[in-house]
């Protein structure tokens, strides 16, 4: 792999959402500190996508690494939020079943293709839009509200990801295995 295909301008951003995800470990939950970070994490999502079209550098390697730092930021940020938003377990079981149904729609994909794609629809980044919103909304609208949003515009949004994953159209072909 060459030099030049690992060190774009995009997989840097990329890489930077990385060190960020890591660094809110070190914030409180819901602190200014933690805004900040969480705030500047989320914008390398939107700029290292536009970044590699502008400049025509997108590469499956990138598409791994953009894949890695979601899930690097996805991860940290639910072992800092989970503990204090005090969600009842019926929401904790509805976004199971939304994890289960994901789950399912990668594995019907990787049996077809062989390979592990993602669907980027209009309605996936909706879901990821609200959910990156959420941390910003905890103090001033109840969670059960926004969860239930969330959780309903996901289900929504797996279910049409299940039926492109079943009709095997409209996937975006970035692999990301």
């Amino acid at each position: 792999m060459s030099k030049m295909i690992i060190y774009n301008a995009a997989n840097l951003i990329t890489s930077v959402r990385i060190l960020l995800s890591l660094a809110l470990v070190f914030c409180m939950p819901l602190s200014l500190p933690f805004y900040a970070v969480y705030t500047a994490a989320g914008s390398t999502d939107i700029l290292d996508g536009l970044i590699a079209r502008i400049t025509n550098t997108a590469t499956n390697f990138g598409a791994k690494l953009d894949t890695l730092a979601d899930m690097v930021f996805a991860a940290v940020v639910l072992i800092k939020l989970l503990p204090i938003l005090k969600l009842p377990v019926w929401i904790i079981i509805w976004v199971g079943v939304i994890a289960l149904i994901k789950l399912v729609n990668i594995v019907i994909g990787f049996v077809r293709r062989h390979t592990l794609t993602a669907v980027h629809s209009v309605i996936n980044k909706v879901t990821g839009a609200l959910l990156f919103m959420l941390p910003f909304t905890v103090k001033i609208i109840d969670i059960h509200y926004t969860a239930v949003l969330v959780s309903a515009v996901a289900t929504v949004a797996a279910i049409l990801e299940s039926r492109t994953v079943i009709q095997n159209k409209n996937i975006d072909r970035r692999k990301i295995s």
